[in-house]
């Protein structure tokens, strides 16, 4: 036996500089070893590290102590590949806990490193750890449980814990380094931060994984850190890994995989010199991806099958007749003896290297190994790598894997240019580019399978667009930011009437196609059946904006307010341009969505804000709508017109660790507010806010008491505030805030005022807007002469002068001065027919100017019209509709543009 050590002492010394000067660097753990005493080495080895100044010290030399023993072991045979590979990454599970803690501790002196999370993935989650292997973590956090300085945001002390570990392990000192830590596995990793938060990577494993990602949580664990709530994650998302149906997608969801890395691999195709064991053909990869392709297959309905190690996961095949109990043997031995000689090529200089190295190179790896020279070896090599290729050869059910089919076949120019397209070769070889790999949601053999089974639907769509470049153009911007769409091509290929959905967003709605390019998740949308229904009442929005809200910090509140609102945008919008609903019900939905998300954002500020201020006993922040908002009748392009108002005193005080006066609080809360509906955040923006109708406009204070509210409204405003107060609506308020404000608002508008001198106001007013606001095109029902502001300025004007009315739904204050004879029964048609107008053309002609014609006939169609001339003829019906009633009531003429 002691003879067994010398001479792996002698061939370590004579053949791999980096363990000759380890040894050199720690004579009193050489001595153990040439002593033949195992055991007292790797109880050395753990001992290494310690009375170093620093835990980054302490761990290096751990680990430098731990590679020389282990390899040394191994090389005279005491240490078999198992017991080395799970001593690595044993000490790669302390090193990363280590690291962690000592990370949070410098920080928040004696914290426990709860909520955040060291998950170990690849070789490193199998226990398999090579002597110069980078460890894969993904590193998780819990915002409500990760300890952190008072100032600190949990995101932001997240991400410099994660920084610090990673220095800590990867920073190569004169000491050398721990491990080489890549986080490039964690989800989104060419955007997201170094460290997730649970929450976060919850949604991406539900909502958004590839493939890819499947496989590396087959090994995944909770190595570091807080173990237990890494546990939890992962029994969260096990069913994302496991899925109880065979998928047999993933055979050629590999296959496409290990196709692209022999494409790309640049080594010799045979062993020899520079042939890659890991990336070769039958290296170690294709071992490791044969197991895992059957795991990902039967291990959902098999749960003996969810092993982590390589070797663990054959046999478990082979037990469950998933595979021939030889062929698990064979494919097992090889991968072992493929690792041994991957170790020895690592043991060299210490470098993560698995290409065959030449001439006097390959003769010393080999004799490292106890191989006469290097010949032997690649002999060797070529009988295991062959035995492995022809595995895996035979489960791609061929003799090598799959070419990339051809990207653009001739058949497809010809049907181009049979479909009118200009240029019918370019669009071809486009569409070549597509499926070449340059977009993450065609990388698949899934996805692209699905995507050519739409395609001659799709081009044919196209070639019906009113321009088919630009839809082409937006088509590509939801490829490029879809992580995955192989379900929505194969619906779009079943689904015919889906297909005209989404290309109605791309044709019709510029508005809905960047929306759908920034954020390709809204085509879940088209997939949900209950898509064209209407959203319910205010709290049913609510309450899915609020879904989970108890276990979420604001900052995600805010981001499920943006994905709800986006969502029912993005709803109510395909269900506009198809003519589903009446534009009138549209614009009530876009309201109540707008004023649920008010209402949520409202409940989550006030919270958050008290936190840091505490709150004002017996007051609260009222909100009041206007406009369009009041009325309860938004568009896609609606600002949200609101004031913002506060209950009790303005020199009441706040009871929390920072006090603030009523004014100072309620106005700086009011900001919060406003900041929660408009700043965009990762999912993207919600609602510009006008808060310019506020007393004393926008050089007043932004809240004010109720209390100053009603004496500016009695003594101060202006007869064009007092037109605006027709449309409030008091949107978030407690029942004794809201009744009293309704009863100021009441009070105000039914005062008795002068009609003269009211009628002289009212009409400079619209004098002055036509002289600062033209129409914006022919169809801008809005500001044309005889539009919905020359309608809207005769229906305050009567609503003011004779109290009757006062409601801030238009429709129904037309109902009430056509019930007193003030206006004529056809102004409610007309009402009604331009307000459709004015909705659809946010969405199908949003410059106003005449649409192309696919447009014309969906703005018509959304209207209630035959055709876009009768449109037109509808829209000048209406205009003089308005004309004649403004003549009535005001006794002037009209000026009309024709």
């Amino acid at each position: 036996m002691a003879s067994e050590w010398h001479n792996a002492l002698a061939r370590a010394r004579a053949e791999a500089p980096f363990l000759a000067r380890a040894l050199d660097r720690q004579p009193a753990l050489a001595s153990l070893l040439e002593a033949g005493d195992a055991d007292a080495a790797l109880e050395w080895a753990r001992r290494a590290g310690e009375n170093c100044t620093s835990v980054g010290l302490a761990l290096r030399r751990e680990r430098l102590a731990y590679a020389t023993a282990l390899a040394i072991g191994d090389l005279a045979g005491a240490f078999p590949l198992d017991m080395v590979m799970v001593e690595l990454s044993d000490l790669a599970d302390r090193a990363l806990d280590i690291a962690i803690t000592d990370a949070i501790t410098r920080r928040v002196e004696g914290a426990e490193p709860a909520g955040m999370i060291g998950l170990a993935l690849g070789k490193h989650g199998a226990h398999e750890l090579n002597y110069s292997s980078d460890i894969d973590p993904i590193l998780l956090y819990d915002p409500q449980t990760l300890p952190r300085r008072e100032r600190d945001e949990p995101g932001e002390a997240a991400q410099r814990y994660a920084r610090e570990v990673v220095k800590t392990l990867s920073e190569n000192t004169e000491e050398g380094y721990v491990f080489r830590v890549d986080l490039r596995l964690r989800p989104a990793s060419e955007v997201s931060p170094l460290a997730i938060s649970v929450n976060a990577a919850l949604t991406h494993y539900e909502s958004s994984a590839l493939a890819w990602e499947r496989a590396a949580f087959i090994r995944a664990r909770a190595a570091a850190g807080d173990i237990a709530a890494g546990e939890r994650f992962l029994d969260m998302i096990g069913p994302f890994v496991w899925r109880s149906s065979l998928d047999f997608g993933a055979i050629d969801e590999i296959r496409r995989l290990t196709a692209r890395i022999r494409s790309n691999y640049k080594g010799p195709r045979d062993v020899g010199p520079g042939f890659n064991l890991k990336h070769g053909r039958g290296g170690i990869r294709e071992v490791e991806f044969f197991a895992q392709t059957h795991q990902l297959i039967h291990g959902g309905r098999d749960p003996s099958l969810r092993l982590r190690g390589t070797r663990a996961a054959l046999n478990a095949l082979a037990a469950a007749g998933r595979i021939e109990a030889e062929e698990a043997v064979t494919l097992g031995e090889a991968y072992d003896r493929l690792r041994v000689i991957e170790h020895r090529l690592q043991m060299v200089e210490d470098h993560q290297t698995h290409a065959l190295p030449a001439g006097a190179a390959l003769d010393s790896v080999a004799r490292l190994d106890g191989l006469k020279d290097g010949a032997a070896l690649v002999e060797e090599l070529q009988a295991i790598t062959a035995r492995v290729a022809q595995a895996y050869d035979r489960l791609l059910d061929g003799d090598s894997p799959a070419e990339p089919v051809d990207a653009a076949p001739a058949p497809l120019a010809q049907r181009l240019g049979k479909l009118g397209f200009a240029e019918p070769e370019k669009v071809a070889e486009r569409i070549g580019e597509w499926r070449d790999g340059r977009y993450q949601s065609l990388r698949s053999p899934a996805a692209l399978e699905a995507f050519d089974a739409m395609l001659p639907a799709l081009v044919e769509a196209f070639a019906h667009a009113d321009d088919p470049e630009r839809a082409l153009l937006r088509w590509e911007g939801v490829l490029a930011n879809a992580s995955s769409a192989i379900n929505l091509f194969r619906l779009l290929e079943a689904r015919p009437g889906m297909l005209e959905q989404l290309m109605a967003v791309l044709t019709l709605a510029p508005t809905l196609a960047e929306d759908l390019g920034r954020r390709p998740g809204l085509l879940d949308t088209l997939i949900d059946a209950s898509a064209l229904n209407l959203p319910g009442d205010v709290d049913d929005i609510a309450a899915r904006m609020e879904a989970g809200g108890a276990s979420r910090d604001y900052e995600r509140q805010l981001d499920r307010i943006r994905i709800v609102t986006g969502e029912l945008r993005f709803a109510l919008g395909l269900q506009l341009i198809q003519a589903v609903h009446d534009p009138l019900d549209i614009a009530a939905a876009l309201s109540r969505t707008a004023e649920a998300a008010l209402q949520v954002a409202h409940r989550a500020a006030c919270e958050e804000f008290a936190r840091k201020h505490g709150r004002i006993a017996n007051s609260e922040l009222v909100v009041l709508g206007l406009g369009r908002f009041g009325g309860g009748a938004l568009t896609h392009a609606s600002d949200l017109d609101i004031i913002y108002l506060f209950s009790g005193e303005s020199g009441a005080e706040s009871d929390g660790e920072r006090t603030l006066g009523g004014t100072h609080y309620y106005n700086r809360l009011a900001q919060r507010l406003s900041a929660a509906l408009s700043v965009p955040t990762a999912h993207g923006a919600l609602y510009d806010i006008d808060t310019r109708l506020r007393p004393q406009g926008a050089q007043g204070p932004l809240s004010v008491t109720i209390d100053a509210f009603a004496r500016y409204q009695r003594e101060d405003a202006w007869t064009w505030e007092h037109m605006a107060l027709t449309r409030a609506r008091v949107l978030v308020a407690s029942d004794e805030a809201r009744a009293k404000l309704e009863a100021i608002i009441s009070e105000v508008l039914a005062k008795e005022r002068e009609p003269h001198k009211l009628r002289e106001d009212v009409l400079a007013m619209r004098s002055e807007m036509a002289q600062h606001k033209a129409p914006g095109g022919p169809l801008d029902a809005k500001l044309l002469r005889g539009g919905l502001v020359d309608l809207e300025f005769v229906i305050h004007f009567l609503q003011l002068r004779d109290g009757v009315g006062l409601t801030p739904d238009l429709a129904h204050a037309i109902d009430a001065l056509v019930a007193a004879r003030l206006l004529p029964p056809e102004l409610r048609e007309a009402h009604d027919f331009m307000t459709r107008l004015l909705v659809s053309t946010r969405l199908l002609a949003p410059d106003l100017a005449e649409p192309p014609p696919a447009a014309a006939r969906a703005l018509a169609q959304a209207c209630r019209c035959e055709t876009y001339d009768a449109l037109l003829r509808s829209l000048n019906e209406a205009r003089h509709a308005v004309a004649a009633a403004w003549q009535q009531v005001f006794g002037l003429e009209l000026e009309m543009e024709e």
